[in-house]
């Protein structure tokens, strides 16, 4: 079988035997031969046989070299693309990326803060602060009091309520006025978003975000089993036009947006553009997820969407951004017959998240603490914008004074891959643009997170490792 159309086969042989091509060594038993060349891959990067940044042969001659199909070839480097072992740029081809970070067993992201060992810009967490000093204190009061029986109990009304009333009081100060019974807790920002995944959408349906857009939603809808439709974004954020036609080719009743402080792009939404988003949603019949996770940290900043389209907008937000990272309690906001369905959802995933945790929260947001713990990280992460902006000198990227990472652009002589590996080389791990990218545009940037490592030397040391590399072309300039 020919399967290089339009390719005589004396070039095909010359191909081959001038590129030594990569050939996979492919399981004789395996019936799905795509699967098998996306293992094959995997096993190759694994043992070091294939390198970060190495060209995989293109579709048609490998389909010629093992005697299949183009298609059979593309469907397995699409397979190797979903795993995040390669990815494609016009001109280069296919080639092995810089892999994830590698989870430990159970499949969990290491969050861990080290003090030496390579400086990482790609964890974006808030800092600890002084939340150590005031848990103390909120434990040791609670200590003190009557009914702690109450918080290690599932569903105490007396318990409950005032942690709603305070979620109501929290989001109330950004401008989004809900009573209390439309909130439901749930254990941090990442589940009361897929909580609301879950509750509102069917496999196969289709879910409108941003082209760029936040890693786990893109895990979630892979689970779920949607469609992820990309609506184009500019310096501000998704487009109006690009979102109502998203939503229109698509037949999408469902969209995720994060319109505050965006991942990846630090951008923010301005007040006219959400009333334009919240029109089409009216318009449109569609149901916003808005995670707002970052919309306490900017000093300024416009209402959220949901105070502006408050039947169509389910609102997600959490404390562990704004007061401690390892308080995972989040309040998800919802028009009433919405409400129901995603407390259902919390409830199969998780039952609830912890009445003492909550409690704690509740306390902060009532007697100031957390809004001295939220101006401690507005100022941590200034401080690190500070030298982000020191050490990159003129450099053009995007960023937000009070925000936790920046979107850095590359220059056309570094390949996002290629500039990660040696980033990571030198002892920096960031984030390649594409990991955020739904559909065939990739971004030529990374995204450095500032506020992760616990030391401002080693935060400068990074940049200045950035900062050399983009001065080098390819190289650390001394």
């Amino acid at each position: 079988m020919n399967a290089l159309v339009g390719l005589p086969w004396h070039r095909c042989n010359f191909y081959i035997a001038a590129m030594a091509i990569w050939r996979p060594a492919l399981d004789p038993d395996s019936s799905n031969r795509a699967t098998a060349i996306a293992d094959a891959i995997a096993a190759d990067v694994a043992s070091g046989r294939l390198a970060v940044g190495d060209r995989l042969p293109p579709q048609r001659i490998l389909a010629w070299a093992l005697g299949l199909s183009p298609n059979t070839v593309m469907r397995a480097y699409d397979e190797a693309r979903r795993r995040g072992l390669v990815a494609g740029e016009v001109g280069r081809g296919t080639y092995v990326r810089v892999p994830a970070p590698a989870l430990p067993r159970g499949g969990l992201t290491p969050l861990s803060r080290s003090e030496d060992g390579p400086v990482d810009f790609s964890r974006n967490l808030p800092f600890t602060g002084a939340a150590a000093e005031e848990l103390a204190a909120t434990l040791t009061e609670l200590g003190k009091e009557p009914g702690l029986a109450d918080f290690l109990d599932r569903g105490e009304e007396r318990v409950r309520a005032p942690q709603l009333a305070a979620a109501a009081a929290f989001v109330g100060r950004i401008g989004l006025e809900v009573p209390s019974s439309s909130i439901a807790l749930a254990n941090g920002g990442q589940q009361g978003v897929f909580s609301a995944l879950m509750a509102l959408s069917r496999p196969g349906d289709a879910l409108v975000v941003e082209a760029l857009t936040y890693q786990p939603v893109m895990a979630m809808a892979l689970h779920l089993g949607l469609r992820l439709v990309p609506a184009a974004m500019d310096g501000e954020g998704v487009l109006p036009d690009a979102f109502e036609a998203a939503v229109r080719r698509s037949g999408a009743r469902l969209a995720y947006l994060m319109p505050t402080l965006h991942t990846p792009t630090t951008a923010t939404l301005g007040l006219d553009r959400r009333r334009e988003i919240a029109a089409i949603a009216e318009r449109r019949e569609v149901t916003i997820i808005e995670d707002d996770v970052f919309g306490f940290l900017p000093r300024e900043r416009p209402v959220p969407i949901a105070a502006l389209a408050s039947s169509r907008t389910v609102f997600v937000t959490s404390v562990s951004k704004s007061m401690a990272p390892g308080l995972r309690v989040g309040y998800v906001a919802a028009p009433g017959p919405l409400l129901s369905p995603i407390e259902a959802a919390i409830a199969v995933s998780s039952w609830m998240p912890p009445p003492l945790m909550a409690e704690i929260a509740r306390r902060w947001i009532v007697d100031g603490t957390g809004a001295r713990l939220n101006a401690a990280q507005q100022a941590h992460a200034a401080r690190r914008q500070v030298l982000a902006r020191r050490s990159l000198g003129n450099r053009a990227y995007a960023a937000d004074p009070q925000g936790l990472h920046l979107w850095l652009p590359l220059p056309p002589e570094w390949p996002v891959s290629s500039f990660v590996a040696a980033a990571h080389e030198a002892g920096v791990r960031v984030n390649a643009g594409d990991l955020f990218a739904v559909g065939a545009d990739k971004p030529s940037a990374v995204r450095l997170c500032l506020s992760h490592e616990m030391d401002d030397r080693r935060v400068e040391e990074g940049l200045t490792v950035i900062a050399s590399l983009l001065a080098g072309g390819g190289r650390i300039v001394p």
